[in-house]
């Protein structure tokens, strides 16, 4: 399939030729060379400006609620200025805890005109974890939603941070939050519009990393703006070497729709979904919480035309009666992968069940806000296994054990260095100094780069378990079972499962195993951690855990022991 090949050479030399949309030039970052979008937005507040443009168009779709650009901008304005009368200045932290919703967005936004860093939260942590975050970002002001402030008691631990709920009221007097409905239907308050630089700091995400706590990842104005650039570079290539399967979307007439179950905590939500539509035009309809049967009830009601999650999401939209039928899903043009890995044999079934659809994959990390390597329409259908062709604004490395490159097909540690990679992580100079080594971060996952340049990804060296797009950290979960005191020793560790990907499962130590140790030890790691971290199967044994002469843990034989009891 040379034609691919040469399809694609062709779109990125005219994509990216003197005076065309992705002109590249060059610029400094960190004291190296960089390459950049010369036409990219210089700062977030300019990208969200941007959208401005779309005036009464529809952009979010809540719950039956459908809020058009210009009333999203209402809102957008009115909390800014609120937000300033509050004191919130350019570089305080603004935190976001709540499901997807339209006045997640708003407070995204308004947070970001007056220059201070949205620091959204992962809204599925319990009362420790949130507050956890909450403690590190010592936020001036935290949005949240009735159910985050239930779980926080009505205190975010945060002295002198305001809090601001949306979605319903939460009491009165002194002590009472702050209520979202009452701040944007006040009279209007001026605000001092930011013009960051774009070395200034625009945004921190969290991330699950080796330790057992979340990391902060601190990004520049620079380094957002051009990673969301790259997602239109990645459009316009998708487009050129897909000419059949556009051609056959705007033949539908539809306005581009995306169904949003993605969290927008997540770089593939709040990137490649929000403020990418936002900038585009586009119309989003989030989900509250996912549901197969209503995201197919929401596809065909809202004629939705793209649809993007981690692969146990795709693989259940694909095993809901209804899904082949042409009333309910005729409108949607797209699927897209992000999150899990991705197993062959559900690439197959889409191709199989979507001839004509712009299927797509990609590689990117929080640290490098999403950037790396992607590929869709004819691209990932000439190498399916794989996860794109690298992105024009990123140095890929495949390294040894001593950092070296090696040589194509070679597998070694996938190391990324580019305009998109994080500042840092949030008050963690120590991780920062092991993740970033003369600008390339060291992204843990292995891979290498075959002859013609695309990149595969094989395996991780990070102790994380990617259950259904949500990345765990097992020493955090290790380290909550041997809270318990009938537990000795814990070990943590993955399998892969059908429906998630890949399996929480743990194997533990105890003197005394009654017959419902596993479940009182399941029930012990839900009062403390988010759902989704509680472990499938916890096997109970009172053996000692196997391990090396040096005293390390002996996972992979703890995994081939329990892999045939798991199947």
């Amino acid at each position: 399939m040379t034609n691919i090949l040469e399809a694609l050479a062709g779109a990125k030399a005219a994509l990216m030729a003197p005076g065309a949309p992705f002109e590249l030039g060059e610029c400094e970052v960190g004291g190296r060379p960089a390459k950049v979008y010369r036409n990219a937005f210089a700062s977030l507040p300019q990208l969200i400006d941007a959208g401005r443009v779309h005036g009464d168009k529809p952009f979010i779709v809540y719950q039956g609620d459908h809020w058009s650009f210009a009333r999203f901008f209402a809102d957008v304005d009115a909390m800014a200025g609120q937000l300033y009368a509050l004191g919130v200045r350019r570089g305080d932290r603004v935190a976001i805890a709540m499901r997807n919703r339209p006045e997640w967005a708003v407070a995204f936004a308004a947070a970001a005109l007056i220059g201070a860093v949205p620091a959204p939260i992962n809204s599925f942590g319990l009362r420790g974890e949130l507050r956890g975050a909450l403690a590190d970002l010592a936020p001036r002001l935290l949005f949240c939603d009735p159910e985050r402030f239930e779980r926080l008691e009505g205190d975010c631990g945060v002295p002198a941070c305001r809090i601001v709920v949306a979605g319903g009221e939460c009491g009165t007097g002194p002590t009472a939050p702050l209520s979202y409905s009452a701040l944007v239907g006040a009279p209007p308050r001026s605000f001092v519009r930011a013009e960051p630089s774009p070395d200034d700091p625009a945004l921190i995400l969290f991330t699950s990393g080796a330790s057992s706590q979340p990391k902060g990842v601190l990004s520049t104005q620079r380094a957002v703006c051009q990673a969301l650039f790259n997602i239109d570079f990645i459009g316009a290539v998708s487009a050129m070497t897909s000419p059949e399967a556009v051609a056959a979307m705007i033949q539908r007439g539809l306005a581009p729709t995306t169904l949003t179950a993605v969290p927008l905590f997540h770089v593939s939500g709040l990137h490649a979904q929000l403020l990418s539509a936002l900038r585009n035009g586009r119309k989003l309809v989030f989900m509250h919480r996912w549901d197969p049967v209503q995201a197919l009830e929401l596809i065909r009601s809202e004629r939705v035309t793209q649809f993007n999650g981690a692969p146990a999401m795709v693989a259940q939209l694909l095993a809901t009666p209804g899904f082949d039928d042409p009333d309910v899903t005729g409108s949607l043009g797209g699927l897209g992968f992000g999150g899990a890995g991705l197993p062959q044999s559900l690439i197959h079934e889409v191709f199989a069940r979507r001839p004509e659809g712009m299927s797509g994959i990609g590689f990117g990390l929080t640290e490098t806000n999403g950037v790396g390597a992607a590929a869709s329409g004819q691209l990932f259908r000439y190498k399916p296994s794989s996860s794109g062709a690298p992105s024009p604004i990123v140095d890929i490395r495949i390294a040894d054990a001593d950092g070296r490159a090696l040589p194509p097909r070679a597998p070694g540690e996938i190391w990324l260095r580019g305009v998109t990679v994080m500042h840092e992580y949030w008050r963690n100079p120590d991780a920062s100094s092991a993740a970033l080594v003369d600008g390339w971060f060291r992204t843990g996952d292995v891979g290498y780069v075959d002859e013609e340049g695309f990149l595969f990804v094989v395996d991780r060296i990070k102790d994380i378990i990617n259950r259904s797009g949500e990345k765990i950290a097992a020493a955090e979960v290790e380290s909550c079972l041997l809270e318990h005191p009938a537990v000795r020793e814990a070990a943590v560790f993955s399998l892969p499962d059908e429906v998630t990907g890949e399996a929480v499962i743990a194997a533990v130590t105890v003197d005394d195993a009654s017959p419902t140790m596993s479940e009182v030890l399941r029930a012990h790691v839900a009062a403390h951690l988010a759902a989704y971290k509680v472990p499938a199967f916890i096997y109970v044994r009172s053996t000692a855990l196997p391990r090396n002469p040096a005293g390390k843990l002996l996972k992979t034989v703890l995994k081939k022991e329990y892999s045939a009891a798991h199947g």
